[in-house]
């Protein structure tokens, strides 16, 4: 079947009441079905909830074949808990068809693709795939397609029954005998546990894992311990300093700085940059570099920013610290800098991922965002946006909060180079839409901006602000002149993932990639 982006969607992968892609607002209004969010019952009061080991917490909750378990990504490529849990489920007891619920997964588990391998792992559902678990996905190894939801995708599809946790094993910096769980007090501090929290409050059972046990009450806490089954605790849960990524970094690339200044003249020109506006930026170099750029603007217009939102940044921490945003409303934290900030400063909030996101609850974050800035490794004609797979066709990247950004803000802005390496950035068809284009309005590369045609409105700002702007078509033709124009890639009929619209509806598809004849 056909969807309103184009893609052909298979009719076997349209089951129990799953749709195709309609559009950003096609299911404006329409009521998600509730589960009930945990599974309940009569506790016998007991002291302490400390086990002795991961394993003995497993069985005291049950771990079973053909469960589902949860993680969280605040260590990003840091994190531990993920493969140290996987390899007492499989190693140890022997477990096997288990489904990982994952909110991300990345380089620091390579040890679930080795499961999946040996056919224990036969499910994935993520909002990011990327090292050797995105190769292993792509090669068709995982026996049921890999699910891939963005992080407001992801809790709509929790509350809504379409993912079931039976355990969720949640890393905490802190933790005191009885769960009250937070992403900082420890000598692991994580910041922000907002993917965490949902995870708590809807498996079946919840398991804190830390490195650093404090007297209860452990409060403020994320997580609060009426959720939690069981406390471990380990000698260590992951390595902070690996949070940051190579991309979280300021760029002091010319051409990164001279589109990131594009953007903040893109960003100034719009009728929504006024006092009290807010804000979202990705995590690549020229994104991230648009916020010293906005800072000129504000102090030029004298205005300040009501608050800004998602991935906090210590780039963003410094803007505040200079008095021009109000609020830093944190999902995750997404640097040591931004850590810090958040154990300081009481105008650094946490929230969960369905605050943030969720399109299926009654007032999201990111509905009362004015403008995201974010990354792409590529843009089609059509203004679809690919954020997972590389060129090669192999997953290695993630939906996250791009898909929900990009949908609910005033104004999106993907601002990315027109080549990278020998590879057109700008092209006729992306590999995989994980944005859709009727959810972006402007493109910035260095070599000119594009405005969606359904943005004229946008369009005209520029123009009266004497912005220069062509159609996208002229970069697409630009980027072929200076690298060539790709050879389509060559597919198998396997399907190794869906990707989900943040709706659920299915939006496009991943198949095996068929592997090159020498």
């Amino acid at each position: 079947m056909i969807n309103a982006i184009g893609r052909d969607i298979p009719e076997e992968l349209l089951v129990n009441g799953k749709r195709v892609y309609q559009g950003k607002n096609a299911l404006d209004g329409t009521y998600v079905q509730r589960v009930a969010p945990q599974t309940r019952r009569a506790e016998r009061p007991v002291e302490s909830k400390i086990c002795t080991n991961i394993r003995e917490a497993c069985e005291r909750c049950g771990a079973h074949d053909g469960m589902t378990v949860s993680f969280h990504h605040a260590f990003r490529n840091g994190d531990y808990t993920a493969s140290m849990v996987m390899k007492i489920l499989v190693e140890e007891m022997g477990l096997k068809d288990i489904t990982i619920a994952a909110t991300s997964l990345g380089d620091a588990h390579d040890l679930i693709a080795e499961y999946i391998e040996q056919g224990k792992v036969i499910g994935i559902q993520t909002s990011g795939i990327r090292g050797r678990v995105g190769e292993t996905v792509s090669s068709g190894k995982l026996k049921s397609p890999a699910i891939l939801r963005s992080h407001g995708g992801r809790p709509r599809a929790i509350q809504a029954g379409e993912v079931h946790i039976d355990i969720a094993f949640l890393a905490a910096a802190s933790s005191d005998e009885c769960g009250n769980a937070s992403g900082m007090g420890g000598k692991s501090n994580c910041g922000s546990l907002g993917y965490a929290i949902g995870d708590s409050q809807a498996a079946d059972h919840v398991v804190i894992i830390t490195d650093t046990l404090v007297n209860f009450p452990n409060i403020p806490s994320s997580i609060a311990c009426e959720d939690v089954d069981a406390v471990c605790v380990v000698d260590a849960i992951g390595d902070p300093a690996k949070i940051a990524s190579k991309e979280l970094r300021f760029t002091q690339d010319p051409r990164e700085l001279m589109m990131a200044e594009a953007v903040a003249d893109v960003i100034a020109a719009t009728p929504y940059f006024v006092d009290g506006f807010s804000f979202q930026t990705g995590a690549g170099g020229p994104s991230l570099a648009a916020n010293h750029f906005i800072e000129a603007h504000m102090r030029e217009r004298g205005i300040h920013m009501g608050f800004a939102l998602g991935g906090i940044t210590g780039a963003v921490c410094s803007l505040q610290q200079k008095g021009l945003i109000d609020k830093l409303v944190d999902v995750q934290s997404f640097d040591l800098t931004a850590i810090k900030d958040l154990g300081e400063n009481p105008n650094h909030v946490e929230i969960s991922a369905s605050q943030y996101a969720n399109p299926a609850n009654k007032g999201a974050y990111v509905n009362k965002l004015d403008f995201v800035v974010l990354g792409a490794l590529e843009v089609d004609t059509d203004f679809n946006v690919n954020v997972v797979t590389g060129s090669d066709g192999i997953l290695r990247g993630a939906p996250g909060g791009h898909p929900d950004t990009a949908a609910a803000s005033k104004c999106s802005i993907v601002v990315t180079p027109l080549t990278r390496g020998r590879m057109p950035t700008v092209c006729e068809h992306v590999v995989t839409v994980t944005t859709p284009g009727d959810c972006v309005d402007v493109l910035v590369t260095e070599y000119g901006i594009a405005v969606n045609p359904r943005r004229s409105d946008i369009a005209k700002c520029l123009d009266e602000s004497g912005i220069k702007h062509v159609d996208i078509e002229e970069l697409k033709n630009r980027a072929y002149e200076l690298v060539g124009r790709p050879d389509d890639l060559e597919w198998e009929d396997q399907v190794v993932a869906m990707v989900e619209a943040r709706d659920g509806s299915l939006l496009d598809i991943v198949r095996k990639i068929k592997p090159l004849v020498l």
